[in-house]
């Protein structure tokens, strides 16, 4: 009777210590995703130099253009990556830019914003426009899809290629003008810090209205 009752306890014992160690092993994950959030609200900034790579992408409207061409335009430039069944960053980071154009207001043509898409086998010319239409993206805000590869090379370029779309981290990236080096923002960029540092890289105290500083 005695051998039964140690045994019965010891079998509780161990059930006890897994338990506590699922919920141990519980809090843990959710102290780490909730530090991983924190990380990503919190923003840092740097200037970089970029090597932009010959490619070919596919815009919104179907058309094949060069990556060089449509980011050397002439007009400042704000650029990120997004992939259009992410659920997660890249709603945050579209809604930021639909915040940014409203800002703008009749000041945004003189802006070229840029979507380029790391999911391009599921992300065609016609999802994009879907997803354009979703956030009310103006004229001057344009998406790019193309082939995996193309796709690839634009995400090392920029320095943000991870090897799935699962593993993308919000960043943006600014330049005022082809040539300049780019400032690039880790993490949830707020539309009066994007404005702020368009201001701040604009060459010409006329190149912007004051509305950007």
């Amino acid at each position: 009777m005695e051998i039964i009752s140690r045994h019965f306890l010891l079998v509780a014992l161990s059930i006890l210590c897994l338990s506590t160690r699922a919920f141990c092993v519980e809090i843990e994950d959710a102290n780490n995703i909730h530090s991983h959030h924190q990380m990503m609200m919190e923003t840092k900034s740097r200037v970089a130099d970029y090597k932009l790579p010959q490619i070919q992408l596919v815009r919104e409207d179907g058309k094949q253009v060069s990556l060089l061409e449509e980011l050397n335009d002439g007009r400042p430039l704000i650029l990120n990556f997004i992939y259009t069944t992410c659920t997660t960053i890249c709603p945050l980071t579209s809604q930021t830019f639909v915040e940014l154009q409203d800002k703008l207001g009749n000041e945004r043509d003189r802006i070229h914003m840029v979507s380029i898409s790391i999911d391009p086998e599921q992300d065609t010319p016609e999802v994009l426009t879907k997803y354009a239409h979703k956030f009310g993206a103006g004229s001057q805000w344009q998406f790019y899809t193309g082939t995996l590869e193309a796709s690839n090379a634009a995400q090392r370029a920029f320095d943000v290629y991870h090897g799935s779309k699962m593993k993308h981290s919000p960043v943006t990236f600014i330049r005022a003008a082809p040539g300049d080096s780019w400032l690039r923002i880790d993490g949830f960029a707020k539309v009066d810090e994007i404005m702020h540092s368009l201001g701040e890289l604009s060459h010409s105290p006329g190149h912007l209205s004051g509305s950007l500083n």
